[in-house]
């Protein structure tokens, strides 16, 4: 069993920069491949960015490549989002996710994911 907190949220203008921090409870953290998803008001929840288990290999949404950065610290287990360049349309609840499968074909869609967290809102203003 895996908790996940969210933290790091809040409200900026367009342009401007957040970071997200994931908290994992569990012994098994640096098993488990870790994701950022989010969801906008009347849209489903998709994918932002992705890293393995060791922190080796990261992927993104094209929508955020550039802008955003995902790392993990497994000797803190935690998870973060760097995100740079904000733009309204970044506007969402923003989740931490982690898979016991350390594909970046399942993280990339959020259904099957083992774990979520319950989300932090990210307003970005024009």
């Amino acid at each position: 069993q895996v908790q996940l907190v969210e933290s790091g949220g809040g409200s900026v203008q367009a342009g401007g920069s957040l970071r997200l921090a994931c908290a994992a409870s569990g012994r098994t953290f640096s098993t488990y491949a870790m994701g950022w998803f989010r969801q906008a008001p009347g849209k489903e929840r998709g994918f932002v960015a992705g890293i393995n288990s060791r922190g080796q290999t990261r992927y993104y949404a094209d929508s955020v490549k550039g802008r955003f950065t995902i790392s993990r610290d497994n000797a803190k287990n935690t998870l973060y989002l760097q995100m740079n360049s904000l733009k309204p349309e970044d506007t969402a609840v923003y989740y931490c996710a982690a898979d016991s499968e350390d594909s970046e074909g399942r993280m990339r869609y959020p259904n099957g994911i083992d774990y979520y967290g319950k989300g932090t809102l990210v307003t970005v203003s024009s």
